[in-house]
């Protein structure tokens, strides 16, 4: 593995986009999902990801999924509160199947707060979750529908995703150690 920055590089740009291309396929894939998805990308983090889940999967289908922008902020419990662009949500949620986007699923706290946030927005037929990296280590009962990969980590250490709404040399996924 490389290193950048004092981490290790666990998947770089090539990998990354063969890991969308899987994950958009596997939207697809559920007979429920041949109508149309909603990706909602949660703000920051989700937000390029779901841009390039969106592209991938028109693509594919030939038709592209609505796609909106989340910002849980008043949904967190644990106070910490970014300056962030407010919610998109272009379509009507209700009935449709929704796909929460994440670059990193690590307690399940950020998730918690984004199913409060779409549940407010609306009654979907299905709520499902798309992440990049599965990172373990739950608080809550939080399980992603679609990996991109499961990266087994302490708490001590960080995973820093780099990863832009097109595919670029600098996409990648970076594990750095933390302090004893």
């Amino acid at each position: 593995m490389t290193t950048a920055h004092d981490g290790r590089v666990l998947v770089a740009d090539a990998e990354i986009t063969r890991v969308i291309a899987r994950l958009a396929h596997q939207i697809l894939e559920p007979d429920d999902a041949q109508d149309g998805v909603v990706l909602i990308g949660i703000r920051r983090g989700g937000e390029a990801l779901a841009q390039r889940l969106a592209a991938e999967i028109a693509g594919i289908s030939g038709k592209a999924p609505a796609l909106g922008f989340l910002n849980i902020n008043l949904y967190r419990d644990d106070r910490v509160t970014h300056e962030m662009p407010e919610s998109q949500i272009p379509v009507d949620i209700n009935g449709r199947v929704v796909v929460v986007v994440d670059d990193v699923l690590f307690t399940g706290r950020t998730i918690r707060a984004a199913l409060d946030a779409v549940t407010d927005l609306g009654r979907p037929a299905a709520i499902r979750l798309c992440v990049l990296v599965d990172r373990g280590l739950r608080e809550l009962p939080v399980q992603a529908d679609y990996v991109g990969r499961a990266i087994p980590t302490s708490r001590r250490e960080r995973v820093n995703v780099s990863l832009g709404a097109q595919p670029s040399a600098s996409d990648r996924v970076v594990i750095h150690a933390g302090t004893p």
